[in-house]
Formats: structure tokens, C-alpha cells, sequence
């Protein structure tokens, strides 16, 4: 009998540990774009969350576009993260139903006055140094992999403190 209770632990403890890869993801910021909030080789926790749950000022990791096309399939909401995407950080400064950023009107959002649902406008804090929103336009929301906690010490903004444990590279 304790030995069924030992291998029901296991594969409990091994049940728990495959949920959390798939809900928490660590990532190393690479590239300036996000500061002052979040410096380049600084690690964050990345969280899974339903994009509903994202609120305007989260700082976020979402899919990179490829010269603004996106070439890959969509997150689907259990798949765990893989190499083959290029991740970015950046702060989501509009949710559906906001207004448009001023800097975003006029671009390819065919005349839109406010995010339409399922989109997000992500732009870096560095606003000289980041490829975001208003070079690629809206991001839906199935690109978005979740906002992050910051891991050390980082300086003031870094809110988004909604983060599988696998690790990789993200440029900002």
C-alpha cells in the first residue's frame, strides 16, 4: 500500500510540475527597447493568461512578426511556448475598446477609432529604440503569450506582475 502511495505522489508531483511549464514561462529581456523598466540580460516570469484578463499598462511577450506577417500558426491556449517564434516585450498601452493611440490613427487599421476586440496596441517604453504597434500595426491577441514579473530587482514600471519554466531569449 505505501508503495501505490508513493507512485500516486510521483505522478501528481510530475501532473503539477507539466500544468506549471505550461502556465509560467522564464525569458531573458534582449535589446533596450523596454527601458528604463526592464534592462537587457534581466529575467522575467512570464504568465499565461486568457488575453481578456490584460490590462492597459501590462508589460506583455508577444510573438514577433516577421517583417510584420505572421508566419507562424496561433497560441493555442495550452500549447507550451516553442523556439521556433521569435519573441518581443513590450507594454500594452491600449486593449480592445480603448481609444487608438494618436500614433497608430492613420496607419493600416483601416480608419478605426478604437482597438477592436481580440487586438492590442504594444509599444516599448523606449519608444526610439522599439519595433512595436506602430511599425506592425495591431497584435491579436492569439500572439500574445502573457505579462510578465519581473525576476530581480528592476527599476519603477515593470507592472504586469500576472508568469513554465522554460527559457529563452527575448528581444524588446
Amino acid at each position: 500500500m505505501p508503495l501505490v502511495l508513493t507512485g500516486l505522489a510521483g505522478l501528481a508531483l510530475g501532473l503539477l510540475l507539466a500544468g506549471l511549464r505550461r502556465r509560467w514561462v522564464l525569458v531573458t529581456v534582449d535589446g533596450p527597447s523596454m527601458l528604463p523598466a526592464l534592462r537587457p540580460g534581466e529575467r522575467v516570469l512570464v504568465r499565461r493568461i486568457r488575453a481578456r484578463e490584460i490590462r492597459t499598462g501590462d508589460i506583455v511577450v508577444a510573438e514577433n512578426p516577421d517583417a510584420g506577417v505572421w508566419r507562424t500558426t496561433p497560441l493555442s491556449a495550452r500549447a507550451a511556448p516553442s523556439a521556433d517564434r521569435r519573441w518581443i516585450v513590450k507594454r500594452a498601452v491600449a486593449v480592445p475598446g480603448d481609444p487608438l493611440p494618436a500614433e497608430l490613427v492613420g496607419t493600416s487599421n483601416a480608419g478605426a477609432s478604437r482597438v477592436p476586440p481580440g487586438h492590442f496596441v504594444l509599444i516599448g517604453d523606449n519608444r526610439r529604440q522599439s519595433v512595436d504597434s506602430r511599425a506592425f500595426g495591431l497584435v491579436p491577441a492569439d500572439r500574445i503569450l502573457g505579462p510578465i514579473r519581473p525576476m530581480s530587482g528592476s527599476a519603477g514600471g515593470a507592472r504586469g506582475s500576472r508568469g513554465s519554466r522554460e527559457r529563452g531569449q527575448v528581444g524588446t
